[in-house]
């Protein structure tokens, strides 16, 4: 069974900065692409970044210059490194991937930006 397992969620203050991970486990095929969504109390899911297993990166407009998205397609791990955070980054983030017609997501992690 593919599972897509998040960790490195956590609290920081405003300025800070936090590494989230996705591994794939039950799988020895990557996905194209992998990515985050989040979705914040009351409001829709959104994109945070995806990257496609060649490279290329989407970023949502709200953490354009401020998160780097990377994957390491050997370990079939999606990092999300979060920079010059701000108390709207709060929301729970989701690890995705996409194979084919089939989406997978992870169970979420909670990140908190407040003082």
């Amino acid at each position: 069974q593919v599972q897509l397992v998040e960790s490195g969620g956590g609290s920081v203050q405003p300025g800070g900065s936090l590494r989230l991970s996705c591994a794939a486990s039950g799988t020895i095929f990557s996905f194209n692409p992998m990515g985050w969504y989040r979705q914040a109390p009351g409001k829709e899911r959104e994109l945070v970044a995806t990257i496609s297993s060649s490279g290329s990166t989407n970023y949502g407009d709200s953490v354009k210059g401020r998160f780097i998205i990377s994957m390491d397609n050997l370990e079939i791990t999606v990092y999300l490194q979060m920079n010059s955070m701000k108390p709207e980054d709060t929301a729970v983030y989701y690890c995705y991937g996409a194979r084919g017609r089939f989406n997978y997501w992870g169970q979420g992690t909670q990140v908190t930006v407040s003082s």
